[in-house]
């Protein structure tokens, strides 16, 4: 009798591992998803015509697994051209930082004296260990850049100073990125030395319209998919794992491949000890608001930016999307110009407690405040709300090892996908994991070490091999 794995989340993670066990037509998957749509944070929303990318997603990856899987999903992704700014002082700067001519011209020359005074005192004086990702940060960039391009942005993702937040999370975002490496993308820009990635694929209707097809895929070769439906008990007990949904549905797996939020997993746990509940309960995660912009015009002319990061301190919003630059097919009407303006929370808090009205009066005075368009030449908008979008690298984290040792000591549970593992992963990573845990299966290996090897390379996430 075929065997039978519970698939916990329709996002990258769990429609890749839907997809391989197909391939092999030996273990049926039954797929959970409490939304009712699939890509999880990789969605593609819509309002009034316009399509919204949540966060962002670039289709690019290191790995050619990756890169073959998704173009045999969806043969008929664009090409398009890379391009992050930041914004400072109301002015534009290459992100990540390069050591250009604009640079210069936009810190000047005393700014700049200081930023490298100040990187060579970092280089001299490092700190060991690094704790922090102020540690991490000052290490690499030195303090003036440090204060300069990354504390504002990365203290409004994550609420909290950057003294109180792992050194892990630098290494699983920025990695390789230092001053050394900025010197040799500008050096050998035009070269085959080029660092950082300047064109990625996309999906013309965004990251959304890939999954989808993917999702149609899984439903075509026999796989199921199960809407509406979160999984709140899961009794692990005994060879054979019994879990019900909230609508009272009994699935019994052969196994589970969890890329759930590992704070709700071990609350729907059966006989979890005590120290293990009050790990998972200290996770925390970052939530995430964007609001969508319809408009005119912009001020700042016809910019073609992906993404601008915003490190002004007097505004909350942490960074801008040109949809128009992600994709033309992503706005209704080409002559109007399409913005996501991203926000961080938590549940709960002011911001996430906000009426949509009083947010898209926020959002519009503050993209009036910061030039990039006039109240006036707003059409429409629209607030998006995304809980436990990232994992945080705080609270009870420092005993997160503690938690996975134990979730991994029962035999046929894997823990996949960003929220799953509790791991900042990009989508390409979220799929290798879920790769990774179907290759264990399969092989009836009870090591699930491939899994967390997963991003855990000492190279930057977008650049090339």
């Amino acid at each position: 009798m075929k065997k039978t794995a519970l698939i916990i989340g329709a996002g990258p993670a769990g429609l890749t591992a839907a997809l391989e066990f197909l391939q092999k037509d030996d273990i049926h998957p039954i797929v959970v998803e409490q939304e009712n749509f699939v890509g999880g944070i990789s969605r593609t929303a819509e309002h009034n015509g316009n399509r919204m990318d949540i966060g962002g997603h670039r289709f690019f990856s290191k790995n050619d697994w990756v890169m073959n899987w998704w173009k045999n999903i969806d043969s008929d992704m664009m090409l398009r051209p890379r391009l992050s700014r930041i914004l400072y002082l109301r002015k534009f700067f290459d992100y990540p930082v390069s050591l250009n001519a604009n640079t210069v011209k936009g810190l000047g020359l005393w700014r700049m004296a200081k930023i490298g005074c100040s990187y060579l005192k970092s280089s001299l004086c490092q700190i060991q260990p690094e704790k922090t990702l102020q540690d991490f940060m000052l290490n690499r960039f030195g303090k003036e850049l440090y204060l300069t391009f990354f504390k504002d942005y990365t203290e409004k993702v994550w609420g909290m100073p950057c003294e109180q937040i792992s050194a892990e999370w630098g290494a699983q975002r920025i990695k390789g990125l230092s001053i050394a490496k900025a010197i040799k993308h500008a050096l050998f820009k035009n070269s085959k030395e080029t660092s950082l990635i300047d064109e990625f694929l996309y999906p013309k209707l965004g990251p959304g319209a890939l999954w989808q097809k993917a999702a149609d895929k899984v439903l075509e070769m026999g796989g199921e998919i199960l809407f509406d439906s979160k999984v709140v008990k899961v009794d692990c007990r005994g060879t054979k794992f019994c879990a019900r949904t909230n609508n009272e549905k009994i699935i019994e797996p052969d196994y589970v491949l969890s890329s759930m939020p590992v704070k709700d997993l071990v609350n729907a746990m059966e006989d979890v000890p005590q120290n293990i509940k009050e790990i998972a309960d200290g996770l925390m995660y970052r939530d995430f608001i964007t609001v969508g912009v319809l408009l005119d015009k912009l001020e700042v002319g016809d910019i073609k930016d992906n993404w601008i990061y915003v490190q002004e301190s007097d505004v909350k919003v942490g960074r801008l999307q040109i949809f128009n630059n992600w994709s033309e097919y992503l706005v209704k009407d080409p002559s109007k110009i399409w913005i996501g303006m991203e926000y961080f929370a938590n549940e709960g808090d002011d911001l996430w407690e906000m009426s949509e009205r009083v947010f898209k009066t926020l959002a519009i005075s503050e993209l009036e405040k910061i030039g990039i368009a006039k109240k006036e030449s707003v059409l429409d908008s629209v607030v998006l709300k995304v809980p436990k979008a990232y994992p945080a690298y705080f609270g009870s984290y420092d005993k997160f090892d503690e938690l996975r040792a134990w979730l991994d000591g029962i035999d046929n549970l894997f823990l996949i996908g960003r929220n799953g593992m509790h791991k900042y992963n990009n989508m390409d990573h979220s799929m290798l994991s879920a790769l990774e845990a179907v290759k264990a299966i399969h092989s009836g290996s009870k090591d699930k070490s491939m899994i967390w090897n997963v991003n855990s390379e000492d190279d930057y996430h977008e650049s090339k091999s």
